[in-house]
Protein backbone atom coordinates (compact mmCIF):
# COMPACT_ATOMS: atom_id res chain seq x y z
CA UNK A 1 0.00 0.00 0.00
CA UNK A 2 0.97 3.59 -0.87
CA UNK A 3 0.71 6.30 1.71
CA UNK A 4 0.34 9.86 0.85
CA UNK A 5 0.95 12.46 3.21
CA UNK A 6 -1.43 15.35 1.96
CA UNK A 7 -3.01 16.29 -1.61
CA UNK A 8 0.08 17.47 -3.83
CA UNK A 9 1.70 15.77 -6.67
CA UNK A 10 -0.72 12.76 -6.20
CA UNK A 11 -0.47 10.01 -9.08
CA UNK A 12 -3.06 7.29 -8.92
CA UNK A 13 -4.91 5.99 -11.67
CA UNK A 14 -8.90 6.32 -11.46
CA UNK A 15 -8.87 6.98 -7.73
CA UNK A 16 -11.94 5.26 -6.08
CA UNK A 17 -12.60 6.60 -2.63
CA UNK A 18 -13.63 6.07 0.88
CA UNK A 19 -12.42 8.66 3.72
CA UNK A 20 -13.19 9.08 7.53
CA UNK A 21 -11.24 8.43 10.25
CA UNK A 22 -11.38 4.59 10.26
CA UNK A 23 -10.25 4.63 13.45
CA UNK A 24 -10.23 0.60 14.67
CA UNK A 25 -10.50 0.13 11.29
CA UNK A 26 -13.48 -2.63 12.94
CA UNK A 27 -15.54 -4.68 11.18
CA UNK A 28 -18.23 -2.14 10.09
CA UNK A 29 -15.13 -0.42 8.40
CA UNK A 30 -14.13 -3.62 6.73
CA UNK A 31 -17.42 -3.83 4.72
CA UNK A 32 -17.33 -0.03 3.75
CA UNK A 33 -13.84 -1.05 2.15
CA UNK A 34 -14.82 -3.99 0.72
CA UNK A 35 -17.46 -2.18 -0.99
CA UNK A 36 -14.33 -0.14 -1.96
CA UNK A 37 -13.02 -2.90 -3.76
CA UNK A 38 -15.42 -3.88 -5.74
CA UNK A 39 -15.91 -0.71 -6.97
CA UNK A 40 -12.39 0.11 -8.02
CA UNK A 41 -12.40 -3.32 -9.81
CA UNK A 42 -15.73 -2.66 -11.62
CA UNK A 43 -14.76 1.14 -12.15
CA UNK A 44 -11.46 -0.29 -13.36
CA UNK A 45 -9.68 2.22 -10.63
CA UNK A 46 -7.33 2.11 -7.39
CA UNK A 47 -8.89 1.70 -4.14
CA UNK A 48 -8.19 4.61 -1.88
CA UNK A 49 -9.22 5.62 1.83
CA UNK A 50 -8.58 9.29 2.62
CA UNK A 51 -7.95 9.39 6.68
CA UNK A 52 -7.03 12.52 8.68
CA UNK A 53 -4.58 13.15 11.29
CA UNK A 54 -5.21 14.17 13.78
CA UNK A 55 -8.21 12.93 14.62
CA UNK A 56 -11.16 15.99 13.95
CA UNK A 57 -12.55 15.57 17.45
CA UNK A 58 -9.21 17.30 18.86
CA UNK A 59 -9.33 20.29 16.95
CA UNK A 60 -12.79 20.76 16.42
CA UNK A 61 -13.32 20.49 20.67
CA UNK A 62 -9.60 21.44 22.02
CA UNK A 63 -11.46 21.62 25.14
CA UNK A 64 -13.43 18.82 25.67
CA UNK A 65 -11.67 15.43 27.37
CA UNK A 66 -10.08 13.40 24.75
CA UNK A 67 -12.14 10.34 23.63
CA UNK A 68 -8.83 8.24 23.31
CA UNK A 69 -7.71 6.63 19.57
CA UNK A 70 -8.02 2.79 19.49
CA UNK A 71 -5.47 2.51 16.12
CA UNK A 72 -2.35 4.80 16.43
CA UNK A 73 -1.68 6.08 12.25
CA UNK A 74 1.22 3.39 12.39
CA UNK A 75 -1.74 0.77 13.25
CA UNK A 76 -3.80 1.94 10.71
CA UNK A 77 -1.77 2.15 8.07
CA UNK A 78 -0.31 -1.38 8.82
CA UNK A 79 -4.01 -3.06 9.40
CA UNK A 80 -5.59 -1.33 5.91
CA UNK A 81 -2.55 -2.38 3.84
CA UNK A 82 -3.79 -6.44 5.15
CA UNK A 83 -6.92 -5.18 3.63
CA UNK A 84 -5.64 -4.97 0.17
CA UNK A 85 -6.43 -1.19 0.45
CA UNK A 86 -3.91 -0.12 -2.82
CA UNK A 87 -4.03 3.87 -1.24
CA UNK A 88 -3.74 5.64 2.25
CA UNK A 89 -4.17 9.75 1.44
CA UNK A 90 -3.11 11.55 5.22
CA UNK A 91 -4.79 14.99 5.22
CA UNK A 92 -3.49 17.00 8.23
CA UNK A 93 -6.93 18.24 10.11
CA UNK A 94 -7.03 21.85 11.13
CA UNK A 95 -9.59 24.31 11.37
CA UNK A 96 -9.33 25.98 7.82
CA UNK A 97 -10.02 22.27 6.49
CA UNK A 98 -13.27 22.28 8.90
CA UNK A 99 -14.28 25.50 7.36
CA UNK A 100 -15.21 24.14 4.37
CA UNK A 101 -18.42 23.31 2.68
CA UNK A 102 -19.32 19.89 1.28
CA UNK A 103 -19.21 21.74 -2.05
CA UNK A 104 -15.90 23.00 -1.48
CA UNK A 105 -13.97 19.81 -0.28
CA UNK A 106 -15.62 17.12 -2.97
CA UNK A 107 -14.82 19.88 -6.02
CA UNK A 108 -11.10 21.69 -4.56
CA UNK A 109 -9.87 18.46 -3.42
CA UNK A 110 -11.33 15.18 -3.95
CA UNK A 111 -12.04 16.69 -7.57
CA UNK A 112 -9.21 18.80 -8.56
CA UNK A 113 -6.57 17.67 -6.48
CA UNK A 114 -7.28 14.28 -6.55
CA UNK A 115 -9.29 13.17 -9.58
CA UNK A 116 -11.59 10.87 -8.18
CA UNK A 117 -13.01 7.96 -10.39
CA UNK A 118 -15.71 7.17 -7.50
CA UNK A 119 -16.81 7.67 -4.26
CA UNK A 120 -17.66 4.80 -1.68
CA UNK A 121 -19.38 6.36 1.60
CA UNK A 122 -20.43 4.16 4.71
CA UNK A 123 -24.15 4.29 5.37
CA UNK A 124 -24.07 7.60 8.36
CA UNK A 125 -21.65 9.19 6.46
CA UNK A 126 -21.51 13.05 6.85
CA UNK A 127 -18.63 15.43 6.08
CA UNK A 128 -17.65 19.21 5.78
CA UNK A 129 -18.54 22.26 7.42
CA UNK A 130 -22.20 21.65 10.04
CA UNK A 131 -21.63 17.94 8.66
CA UNK A 132 -24.00 19.04 5.67
CA UNK A 133 -22.25 16.73 3.38
CA UNK A 134 -24.47 13.37 2.84
CA UNK A 135 -25.37 10.72 0.34
CA UNK A 136 -28.08 12.84 -1.16
CA UNK A 137 -26.14 15.60 -1.68
CA UNK A 138 -23.25 13.82 -2.57
CA UNK A 139 -25.12 12.02 -5.43
CA UNK A 140 -26.31 15.83 -7.02
CA UNK A 141 -22.46 16.66 -7.15
CA UNK A 142 -21.61 13.31 -8.38
CA UNK A 143 -23.31 14.26 -11.32
CA UNK A 144 -22.57 17.19 -11.90
CA UNK A 145 -18.39 17.03 -11.14
CA UNK A 146 -18.87 13.15 -13.48
CA UNK A 147 -17.79 10.35 -10.72
CA UNK A 148 -19.34 7.48 -9.22
CA UNK A 149 -21.06 7.30 -6.11
CA UNK A 150 -22.27 4.14 -3.88
CA UNK A 151 -23.33 4.00 -0.36
CA UNK A 152 -22.78 0.72 1.75
CA UNK A 153 -25.06 -0.38 4.46
CA UNK A 154 -24.45 -0.53 7.76
CA UNK A 155 -22.92 -3.88 9.53
CA UNK A 156 -24.66 -5.09 12.74
CA UNK A 157 -23.00 -7.73 15.21
CA UNK A 158 -25.67 -9.01 17.61
CA UNK A 159 -28.25 -6.44 16.14
CA UNK A 160 -25.80 -3.73 17.23
CA UNK A 161 -24.41 -1.48 14.67
CA UNK A 162 -20.37 -1.82 15.09
CA UNK A 163 -18.96 1.38 15.56
CA UNK A 164 -16.13 3.12 17.54
CA UNK A 165 -17.78 4.63 19.98
CA UNK A 166 -19.16 1.21 21.28
CA UNK A 167 -16.10 -0.70 21.22
CA UNK A 168 -14.54 2.41 23.22
CA UNK A 169 -17.07 2.04 25.52
CA UNK A 170 -16.32 -1.43 25.81
CA UNK A 171 -12.82 -1.26 26.60
CA UNK A 172 -13.65 1.02 28.50
CA UNK A 173 -15.43 -1.04 30.97
CA UNK A 174 -12.80 -4.44 30.22
CA UNK A 175 -15.30 -6.44 27.91
CA UNK A 176 -12.57 -7.47 25.51
CA UNK A 177 -14.56 -10.35 24.25
CA UNK A 178 -16.88 -7.98 22.81
CA UNK A 179 -13.95 -5.32 21.61
CA UNK A 180 -12.19 -7.99 19.54
CA UNK A 181 -15.30 -9.09 18.66
CA UNK A 182 -16.31 -5.80 16.95
CA UNK A 183 -13.24 -5.27 15.74
CA UNK A 184 -12.29 -8.37 13.81
CA UNK A 185 -9.05 -8.84 15.73
CA UNK A 186 -7.40 -8.80 18.80
CA UNK A 187 -7.02 -4.75 20.47
CA UNK A 188 -3.55 -4.71 20.63
CA UNK A 189 -0.65 -1.91 22.39
CA UNK A 190 2.44 -1.04 21.38
CA UNK A 191 5.53 0.98 22.86
CA UNK A 192 9.08 0.59 24.09
CA UNK A 193 9.95 -1.61 27.06
CA UNK A 194 11.66 0.70 29.94
CA UNK A 195 13.04 0.49 33.45
CA UNK A 196 10.60 0.36 35.95
CA UNK A 197 10.76 0.06 39.72
CA UNK A 198 11.84 -3.78 39.57
CA UNK A 199 9.46 -4.66 42.38
CA UNK A 200 8.19 -7.58 40.50
CA UNK A 201 11.61 -9.48 40.25
CA UNK A 202 11.29 -9.27 44.07
CA UNK A 203 8.06 -11.90 44.02
CA UNK A 204 8.50 -14.20 40.97
CA UNK A 205 7.66 -12.15 38.34
CA UNK A 206 9.97 -9.76 36.82
CA UNK A 207 7.84 -7.60 34.18
CA UNK A 208 8.25 -5.61 31.15
CA UNK A 209 7.02 -2.19 31.60
CA UNK A 210 5.94 -0.89 28.03
CA UNK A 211 6.03 2.85 27.31
CA UNK A 212 3.03 3.49 25.08
CA UNK A 213 3.97 4.70 21.64
CA UNK A 214 0.57 7.35 21.56
CA UNK A 215 -0.32 9.02 24.68
CA UNK A 216 -3.59 9.44 22.82
CA UNK A 217 -3.98 5.37 22.49
CA UNK A 218 -7.40 4.65 24.42
CA UNK A 219 -5.80 1.91 27.89
CA UNK A 220 -8.62 -1.07 29.07
CA UNK A 221 -10.26 -0.74 32.41
CA UNK A 222 -7.36 -1.61 35.41
CA UNK A 223 -7.13 -4.87 35.78
CA UNK A 224 -4.59 -8.13 34.63
CA UNK A 225 -5.18 -9.62 31.13
CA UNK A 226 -4.51 -12.77 29.15
CA UNK A 227 -2.20 -11.30 26.15
CA UNK A 228 -0.48 -12.38 23.45
CA UNK A 229 3.05 -10.60 23.33
CA UNK A 230 5.44 -9.89 20.66
CA UNK A 231 8.64 -8.59 20.53
CA UNK A 232 12.15 -9.46 18.82
CA UNK A 233 10.16 -11.11 16.15
CA UNK A 234 8.52 -13.65 18.40
CA UNK A 235 5.57 -14.61 19.96
CA UNK A 236 4.89 -15.12 23.71
CA UNK A 237 1.72 -15.79 26.11
CA UNK A 238 1.82 -13.62 29.44
CA UNK A 239 -0.20 -11.39 31.41
CA UNK A 240 -0.45 -7.79 31.85
CA UNK A 241 -1.36 -5.87 34.63
CA UNK A 242 -2.80 -1.74 33.74
CA UNK A 243 -3.10 0.14 36.69
CA UNK A 244 -1.57 2.51 39.27
CA UNK A 245 -1.03 -0.46 41.57
CA UNK A 246 -2.36 0.52 44.82
CA UNK A 247 0.05 -2.28 46.55
CA UNK A 248 3.42 -0.82 45.64
CA UNK A 249 2.45 2.71 45.01
CA UNK A 250 0.38 6.01 45.70
CA UNK A 251 1.38 8.03 42.51
CA UNK A 252 -1.85 7.73 40.76
CA UNK A 253 0.56 6.91 37.74
CA UNK A 254 -1.12 3.97 35.37
CA UNK A 255 1.48 1.29 34.34
CA UNK A 256 1.65 -1.10 32.16
CA UNK A 257 3.54 -4.06 32.78
CA UNK A 258 3.95 -7.32 31.64
CA UNK A 259 4.71 -10.61 32.82
CA UNK A 260 6.00 -13.29 29.67
CA UNK A 261 5.59 -16.40 30.08
CA UNK A 262 8.77 -18.47 28.99
CA UNK A 263 10.99 -15.38 28.65
CA UNK A 264 14.30 -15.13 29.99
CA UNK A 265 15.97 -11.96 28.84
CA UNK A 266 16.41 -8.15 28.55
CA UNK A 267 13.95 -6.46 26.91
CA UNK A 268 14.80 -2.51 27.95
CA UNK A 269 14.81 -0.51 24.79
CA UNK A 270 12.90 -2.88 22.37
CA UNK A 271 9.61 -2.80 21.09
CA UNK A 272 6.97 -4.44 22.07
CA UNK A 273 3.01 -5.06 21.51
CA UNK A 274 0.92 -6.38 23.70
CA UNK A 275 -2.63 -8.03 22.02
CA UNK A 276 -5.78 -8.49 24.24
CA UNK A 277 -7.19 -11.88 24.73
CA UNK A 278 -9.53 -11.42 28.00
CA UNK A 279 -9.86 -9.61 31.27
CA UNK A 280 -8.94 -12.08 34.62
CA UNK A 281 -9.71 -9.74 36.92
CA UNK A 282 -9.81 -6.00 38.16
CA UNK A 283 -6.93 -4.15 39.89
CA UNK A 284 -7.01 -4.65 43.52
CA UNK A 285 -4.75 -3.53 46.35
CA UNK A 286 -3.35 -6.61 48.54
CA UNK A 287 -2.01 -5.99 52.44
CA UNK A 288 1.35 -7.57 51.35
CA UNK A 289 3.57 -8.55 48.78
CA UNK A 290 3.11 -12.14 49.90
CA UNK A 291 -0.97 -11.68 48.90
CA UNK A 292 0.27 -9.79 45.83
CA UNK A 293 2.68 -12.63 44.83
CA UNK A 294 -0.11 -15.43 45.45
CA UNK A 295 -2.61 -13.83 43.47
CA UNK A 296 -0.41 -13.60 40.53
CA UNK A 297 0.27 -16.81 40.82
CA UNK A 298 -3.48 -17.58 40.44
CA UNK A 299 -3.77 -15.66 37.26
CA UNK A 300 -1.03 -16.97 35.76
CA UNK A 301 -2.99 -20.57 35.94
CA UNK A 302 -5.71 -18.96 35.12
CA UNK A 303 -3.88 -17.29 31.97
CA UNK A 304 -2.81 -20.95 31.38
CA UNK A 305 -6.24 -22.09 31.27
CA UNK A 306 -7.22 -19.24 29.21
CA UNK A 307 -4.87 -19.98 26.48
CA UNK A 308 -5.41 -24.08 26.80
CA UNK A 309 -8.66 -23.68 26.32
CA UNK A 310 -8.27 -21.63 23.53
CA UNK A 311 -9.80 -18.51 24.49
Amino acid sequence: MDIHYGTDNLRIDKPVVTMGSFDGVHKGHVKVIEGLKACARKWQGESVIITFDPHPREVLYPNEKRPGILTTLAEKAEILAAYGVQHLIVIPFNRELAALSYDDFVRHILVDKIGIKGLVVGYDHRFGKNREGNFDVLKGLAETCHFHIEQEEALTANEVHVSSTKIRTALELGDIALVNDFLGYAYSISGEVVHGDKIGRTIGFPTANLKVDDERKLLPAAGVYAVKVSSQGKEYEGMLNVGIRPTVSNSGIVRLETYVFGFDGDLYGEKMTVSLIRRVRGERKFDTLQELSAQLSRDKETVKMIFSNGF
